[in-house]
């Protein structure tokens, strides 16, 4: 059984619904970040003192990453079994439902106790969608691309994620002008409830996705692999490592969107909520542009140096950034708030789509993505945590911060430093196969 290759178009396609669903999905998951930062700590832990309130709240924030490895080793495997368009459907949907209840949860006024423990509940859902979200988003833009531009096309799925970040930040900057009584009643909840239109709007536009010729060929040749997860650990184990130390560079996007975010609002530097809000914004708006310009930029001249370029400069860049903060100057945190988070972080966000799916197989890329980076995600996701212990009792010790941010991304630079370059291998060739391992059946059945 033959199975055509990439139809003219199809690439564009699979990027453009990868863009629309990694925004609508991250909006969902962003939402969270700005309402634990900002909300949270007065609606479900407003029993403790603000300090201790904020950091249960931004615990809750990391708990989603906490639960994304264990997702990932499911959706992965599923993933490669079944095919990269089921598992993108399902993540959307579980994604939306779930941040649909954060919305008409129970205060702690009203329940006690049981509301921070489903609020809990809700994001470890949100983190299991999320495992599988990116790693078959880029999966499935990486097999449908042309080889010569395969960052380009799979950069839309990071493009895609600041999109949402970006749409999730524009719509709690209205509601956190609200008058407080409202903001805390019932304004905070608008954003999660518009998660039902973001999920019906996914499912229609990912519905119509035709699986990727690589996978269908892998099926209809040699056979999906019964089990994934060995087969991983036997034949790229080395990769996996690569890929958990790489994603540690998330952290600078942990410690910008949510520490920075409450740093800058707290009584110690006294910013406003919305013009902090404005920095995430349009610090998200130029990144939507320098992604795919990153991204085009490492069909050129490879993938490592441009990612090196994005891990390097953002543990200098978060120094800069959290010192205009606590100098308390405006157009100063505005600035280098846009050039950390728009410009020289987007060289790793661009880059790391391809990048880590090319060290892969077509057998076990959506396992080797998922599990390689939700297990960094997971550490990314607590650094939040970290940052408000290492910042002190009052919370305003931004330097400690940056160094420990700088430390996340040291894991990435070797693990960069250490990688093949990829970025013009053929796609039946990646993984380290040769033409012929490629061509014969295994003993795998589907």
């Amino acid at each position: 059984m033959s199975v055509p290759d990439t139809p003219a178009g199809q690439p564009r396609k699979a990027a453009t619904a990868a863009w629309i669903g990694s925004a609508l999905e991250y909006y969902d998951f962003f939402i969270y970040g700005s309402a634990a930062a900002l909300i949270f700590p007065e609606v479900f832990f407003d029993e403790s003192d603000p300090a201790t309130a904020t950091l249960l709240s931004l615990a809750t924030f990391g708990v989603a990453y906490a639960a994304r490895p264990v997702g990932a080793l499911f959706l992965g495997h599923f993933g490669d079994r079944l095919g990269r368009k089921k598992i993108m459907v399902f993540t959307l949907i579980l994604m939306g439902v779930s941040t649909f209840l954060i919305g008409c949860l129970p205060t702690r006024d009203q329940v006690g106790t049981l509301a921070p423990v489903l609020l809990v509940l809700c994001r470890v859902l949100q983190g299991i969608s999320a495992a599988g979200e990116q790693a078959s988003a880029n999966s499935m833009t990486l097999e449908h691309a042309p080889p010569h531009r395969r960052g380009f096309f799979t950069s839309f799925t990071l493009s895609g994620t600041q999109g949402g970040q970006l749409l999730a930040t524009l719509v709690f900057i209205p509601v956190a002008a609200l008058p407080e009584e409202q903001l805390m009643s019932w304004g905070w909840r608008v954003p999660f409830w518009l998660s039902v239109a973001v999920a019906v709007v996914g499912w229609v536009i990912r519905r119509k996705l035709d699986e990727t010729p690589a996978f269908e060929r892998q099926a209809a040749g040699e056979g999906v692999a019964k089990l994934p997860l060995a087969l991983l650990m036997r034949e790229h184990w080395a990769d996996v490592l690569r890929v958990i130390g790489g994603a540690l560079v998330a952290s600078v996007s942990t410690i910008f969107t949510v520490w920075a975010l409450s740093y800058a609002t707290s009584d110690a530097v006294g910013m406003s909520k919305s013009s902090m809000l404005w920095v995430g914004a349009l610090a998200n708006l130029v990144a939507l542009g320098a992604i795919p310009l990153w991204a085009t930029l490492s069909d050129r001249i490879g993938r490592r140096p441009v990612y090196l370029i994005g891990a390097a400069g953002s543990a200098v860049m978060m120094f800069l950034y959290l010192w205009s903060i606590s100098a308390g100057s405006y157009p100063l945190t505005l600035l280098l708030g846009i050039v950390t988070f728009g410009v020289v972080y987007s060289a790793a966000n661009g880059v790391w789509p391809s990048f880590y799916g090319e060290m892969f197989s077509t057998r076990v890329r959506l396992s080797g993505m998922a599990i390689g980076t939700q297990i960094g995600f997971a550490v990314a996701g607590f650094a939040v945590t970290f940052a408000a212990r290492i910042a002190g009792p009052d919370g305003d010790d931004w330097s400690a911060v940056a160094l420990f941010t700088a430390a996340l991304c040291v894991p990435p630079v070797v693990a960069a430093l250490s990688a093949r370059e990829t970025a013009r291998i053929p796609t039946e060739l990646l993984g380290g196969r040769k033409p012929r391992e490629a061509a014969q059946p295994e003993t795998v059945t589907a």
